[in-house]
Order: structure tokens, then C-alpha cells, then sequence
């Protein structure tokens, strides 16, 4: 069959090399300033925006129609989004899913919801790819990746809620406190799609450690590793060398966060998406 991933663009993935795939992109908003998150997005006027921007910000996410026409003309498509209780991008999708599928009887497309964004999103669609690259059929392609999505997580420090406070989301003195004090947020996406904060350190270091000992608490037992930062390779290498050196694992995928994961993990943040 012709198959296709598309995703929104909340992965950090804008190419894949092996198999047919589009990137859909998100929106941040920043007063009347429309930043499309594509891969020509400059991320340092952007966050440039958003540090001197002291009203509202917001995001958007990808219309019906925008996902319809990245559907292209592929009998099966795997469509990856960002978890549904942070953005609308995976009703959208499903809204897509039934017009294309009502104008293409024979085509058929599975919305499969992360619960998650970034480097989590990243496993899954690496996960697609070799269950396509198998040969397996559409529907058992979608049975193995709902299964996978069992094992994988995603795991976060946080050096701002900056603009959570300005997408509404917090309350804004209690962001202004956090930055004052210095103090990371070591948080994960839970089993509903929601992220949830787990423990407050006051520096980088306390914080890697401490989400290498929630590595531990969860099972992870060697699986595969993928760190994505904001501004902070630095960082992200020093998380890798906790897990090294904690865990006995080899050496984790580092990649940079792009427009719509950098809008909610500020500049300095870590994402690491696992295998447990």
C-alpha cells in the first residue's frame, strides 16, 4: 500500500529519509505576531518576541483542511499528534480523518493521539517507520504502534512558566516566583496526556538527577533515549552523562527543540522521551 506519517509539527520532525511524511505546522501566537512553526522558523526572534512580549500569548493548531492536504493522496496514513489535552491538533485531525475517508471509500487514516509532544513523538513515528519498513499491513501497523505507546514516556525539567502565565495556563505570580528562586520544574506527561509536575530543584544539576532517579522508579532498563533541548546543548549532554553514568546506557539522540516545543520548554528546558 502507499502509506504516509504525517505529524504536527510539535515533533521536532520536519524530514524523515525512509518513508513518505509531513510535517504539519503549529502556530505561537505572540500579540500580532503569527510564528508558523516550519523548519525556516527563526527560533531566536521568536523567543525574542516572547522575552520582551509582556501580554497574552497564545497557540494554534493546524485546520482540517491543512491536515486533508498533507494526507496527499496515500490509501493509508499514520497521523501523530501532539497529546489532545494540551492542543486541538489531534480533534482536528480526526475531523480530517472522517472527510478524507468519506471522500476516499478506500482510504483509510489512523489518528494515533501521543499523549505526549517531542521526543516521545519522535519514538513513535522512529516505531512507525519500522513497523511500515516490515511490511506489515495498515491495520497491524496501528494494533503494534497503540501497543508500543505502553512503553514509551516523556519526562521534562523546566527552567520557566513564563509563558504557561501568559497562555493562562498558570497564575503568574507563582511563575515570576519560580524564576526568581532559580528553581527547575522535573515534571512528566502522565497517562491522560496532562503534564504533571513531580518535583521542584533549585539548580540544573539537582534537577538532572532527580529525573534520573524517576528514570529509575519507572523501569527503565535500557531502552531507547531521546533528549531534545531549548537553547541548552550544554545541558542536554549533562543529562545524557547522568544516565550514562546511573543507568549503564550508551548514548541518547540529541536533538533541538523547534517553535511550538521551545514556546512551552523555554529556553534552558530538557524533554527526554524513553523506553520503558
Amino acid at each position: 500500500m502507499n502509506y504516509k506519517i504525517v505529524a504536527d509539527s510539535s515533533s521536532n520532525l520536519f524530514n524523515l529519509e525512509e518513508v513518505n511524511y509531513e510535517s504539519v505546522p503549529l502556530h505561537i501566537i505572540v500579540g500580532d505576531r503569527d510564528f508558523v512553526d516550519v523548519e525556516g522558523l527563526n527560533l531566536d526572534e521568536m523567543q525574542e518576541c516572547l522575552s520582551s512580549y509582556s501580554g497574552k500569548s497564545s497557540t494554534s493548531c493546524p485546520s482540517s483542511q491543512e491536515w486533508m492536504d498533507a494526507f496527499g493522496d496515500a490509501e493509508a496514513v499514520f497521523c501523530v499528534t501532539i497529546t489532545s489535552n494540551l492542543s486541538g491538533a489531534c480533534g482536528s485531525a480526526k475531523a480530517a480523518a472522517d472527510m478524507y475517508e468519506s471522500e476516499y471509500p478506500d482510504r483509510k487514516v489512523y489518528v494515533i493521539d501521543s499523549l505526549s509532544t517531542g521526543p516521545e513523538m519522535v519514538l513513535i513515528i522512529e516505531k512507525l517507520v519500522e513497523l511500515i519498513k516490515s511490511g506489515m499491513d495498515a491495520n497491524t501497523v496501528y494494533e503494534k504502534i497503540r501497543d508500543y505507546q505502553k512503553k514509551t514516556h516523556l519526562y521534562f525539567v523546566l527552567s520557566s512558566l513564563d509563558n504557561f502565565a501568559k497562555n493562562g495556563r498558570i497564575n503568574p505570580i507563582i511563575a515570576k516566583g519560580i524564576g526568581i528562586l532559580g528553581i527547575k520544574i522535573v515534571g512528566k506527561a502522565s497517562h491522560e496526556g496532562t503534564l504533571k509536575p513531580m518535583d521542584k530543584c533549585r539548580g540544573d544539576i539537582r534537577a538532572y538527577s532527580c529525573l534520573t532517579s524517576h528514570l529509575k522508579k519507572c523501569g527503565y532498563n535500557n531502552g531507547r533515549i531521546i533528549i531534545s533541548h531549548t537553547n541548552n546543548p550544554s545541558g542536554a549532554v549533562a543529562m545524557n552523562d547522568f544516565i550514562k553514568k546511573e543507568l549503564n546506557f550508551n548514548d541518547a539522540i540529541i536533538m533541538e527543540n523547534r517553535g511550538l516545543c521551545s514556546y512551552y520548554a523555554e529556553p534552558g528546558s530538557i524533554l527526554i522521551g524513553f523506553e520503558a
